[in-house]
């Protein structure tokens, strides 16, 4: 294992000394100098690992909402269960929690902007974006994807700072785009 650096790392994102950026859009507060330089280098190891980008999406009282996530998986084959991994303060995952379904949009490489939207804290994340709902469960399926899965909520496990959500697929398809987006070492990818 490698020796924890001496310094702190002065060039965290966020607007506070103690934000840190996980991934885009996961900001997590640390607590003191040596919480923060084992933040950063947590960060640093687990970003050499390169992991698709993903966009996951809900309806609830029929308002659009969804979140720009990394953290996705696959779980099991039968029966078919996905996972993803959202922050605790995550107001999109509260509206998926209370709608019950989800649908993981796979980014394509053209959709770095995408990414950035849903990553934001903006109120209308889908103010100008393409989507239909899907067959299944009418969460929002994002125009121009690599793919899709349309799930319900099979479980939620407390993880830390995140909630593991493992969904049931009920629906799934390979988009119409073959290059996806990526995210390796801090940046976008493809």
């Amino acid at each position: 294992m490698s020796e924890l650096p001496k310094e702190p790392v002065e060039s965290f994102p966020g607007s506070a000394r103690h934000d840190f950026e996980w991934r885009p859009g996961e900001t997590i507060e640390v607590d003191g100098e040596l919480a923060e330089v084992r933040a950063r280098m947590f960060r640093d190891v687990l970003g050499r690992y390169a992991s698709g980008v993903t966009v996951v999406t809900t309806v609830l009282d029929g308002r659009a909402t969804g979140l720009t996530c990394q953290s996705f998986t696959s779980v099991s084959l039968d029966p078919p269960l996905v996972a993803f991994l959202p922050t605790r303060q995550s107001r999109a995952f509260a509206s998926i929690q209370r709608s019950g379904t989800f649908c993981v949009n796979f980014l394509g490489a053209g959709q770095r902007e995408l990414s950035d939207v849903f990553a934001s804290a903006s109120d209308d994340k889908f103010a100008g974006v393409d989507w239909t709902p899907t067959p299944a469960t009418g969460s929002p399926l994002l125009a121009g994807t690599v793919g899709h899965v349309d799930c319900t909520v099979h479980s939620i496990h407390e993880a830390g700072d995140h909630y593991l959500v493992i969904g049931a697929v009920v629906g799934l398809a390979a988009g119409d785009v073959d290059e996806p987006l990526l995210y390796y070492r801090g940046a976008y990818r493809s």
